[in-house]
């Protein structure tokens, strides 16, 4: 079988309200989400082996578990018998920083699911894919769709017309964040709901105007996180700052490339040992 390569695009949010606390321990949230230029390589063919393979590569493979998004997708899809007792060696280059809230190792699960859905053919419903996906984890649902959505609780999403091109700045500092803690630390809920979806206009100025509820917790329990983003307020041109997901990437929102390009020097400079690259929305 010919290797099959996949690209896997890293979610950003441009916005996250965390509206309150489920009985699931879960949080409803309303976020407006986009993927970026910046992804990880996945390389797929099948193989004569009674396991499968997966091996991960690149900048940002150590630390990975041997249980990770991948090995838990196969073991669903293998338990369901959807692949036909096939198998495969699953290689993928990691480009994407794990614990930045860029959603790799989620988005990473998603594209293989769509994957193989097309290549077997399987006939899955919305409710059985989000079955699947939420096994995996609560981000991965995102990664099924391609166009900038808005992620609300329980799977549900939203299509949205937002098609802005946006050049960034991201700035990862040398930790990550444990979603599952910054989470736990939230105390104070957004009192609105679907303000997103209610607008028809989502503009830079009523972009500017959101927030990410998590970037309170996540500043208290490390600083560097707020003085990164107040660094990042004083760029020339700088249309935002805000931190996607639960951390710990923070980034600089453009409406240029040229003024982008001048903060990216900026920020590496400011910046040396930190992860710090030039990206845009699609």
């Amino acid at each position: 079988m010919k290797l099959e390569k996949i690209i896997s695009n890293a979610k950003i949010n441009l916005s996250l309200s965390v509206l309150k606390k489920l009985n699931s321990k879960f949080h409803k949230i309303e976020s407006l989400i986009c993927f970026v230029d910046l992804y990880d390589e996945i390389y797929l063919n099948k193989i004569k082996n009674k396991r499968h393979k997966i091996i991960f590569y690149g900048k940002f493979a150590r630390g990975i578990s041997k249980k990770n998004t991948i090995s838990t997708l196969m073991q669903i899809l293998d338990k369901k018998k959807l692949l036909n007792e096939d198998k495969y060696s699953i290689k993928i280059k990691k480009n994407i920083p794990h614990k930045s809230g860029l959603g790799g190792g989620s988005i990473n699960a998603a594209k293989i699911l769509k994957y193989f859905i097309k290549k077997y053919k399987l006939k899955l419903n919305h409710k059985e894919i989000l079955k699947i996906t939420s096994k995996i984890g609560s981000d991965t649902i995102i990664g099924v769709h391609k166009t900038p959505i808005i992620q609300l609780s329980d799977g549900e999403v939203k299509k949205t017309k937002f098609k802005k091109k946006l050049h960034l700045v991201l700035v990862k500092p040398n930790f990550g964040c444990s979603t599952k803690e910054i989470y736990s630390k939230v105390r104070n809920f957004s009192k609105t709901s679907h303000k997103l979806i209610k607008s028809r206009n989502l503009s830079h100025t009523f972009l500017s105007k959101l927030s990410n509820d998590l970037e309170i917790p996540a500043f208290k329990k490390n600083s560097k996180l707020n003085k990164i983003k107040s660094f990042m307020k004083d760029l020339n041109n700088i249309l935002f700052a805000r931190m996607t997901g639960s951390g710990s990437t923070m980034i600089a929102y453009f409406n240029s490339k040229k003024d982008a390009e001048n903060a990216h020097k900026i920020l590496k400079k400011k910046y040396k040992n930190y992860w710090c690259i030039l990206s845009k929305t699609i």
